[in-house]
């Protein structure tokens, strides 16, 4: 099987969350910490569900979702290293590998969404003949 990159990095990335996680909790740093959890970590969950998509169209939506919470996780991100939080350093690395899954899970809808396109141009083309 070929190796899904988007699901890898979704998932390492999830693994530097809850680390991150842990950390911030025993420095008792409980609300700001659960919001990037719950978002950082939910990329990837959206990304295994749309591998089971049951249409075109609720694959796009589930990697639609996962792209959402890349972008959420950006912000708590932001908020901690902003807030000095968390070390400007350590935010900034999260942070790329965060754009970095937007960039990758915005290029696959895209694609998807034209490839789509296509197909139904051609569709309709072939019922008009």
């Amino acid at each position: 099987m070929k190796d899904n990159i988007i699901q890898q990095k979704s998932y390492d990335f999830a693994l530097k969350i809850i680390e991150l996680y842990r950390s911030l909790v025993k420095g008792n740093e409980y609300v700001l910490s659960k919001q990037l959890l719950r978002s950082g970590t939910s990329i990837g969950a959206n990304v295994e569900e749309a591998q089971a998509g049951q249409s075109r169209s609720d694959f796009v939506s589930k990697l639609s979702i996962a792209s959402k919470e890349a972008r959420e996780s950006c912000y708590w991100l932001r908020l901690l290293r902003d807030s000095n939080t968390i070390a400007k350093n350590e935010a900034d690395a999260l942070l790329s590998e965060a754009e970095s899954i937007v960039n990758i899970l915005t290029s696959i809808v895209k694609s998807t969404i034209q490839n789509n396109s296509k197909s139904k141009i051609q569709n309709a083309k072939l019922d008009f003949l």
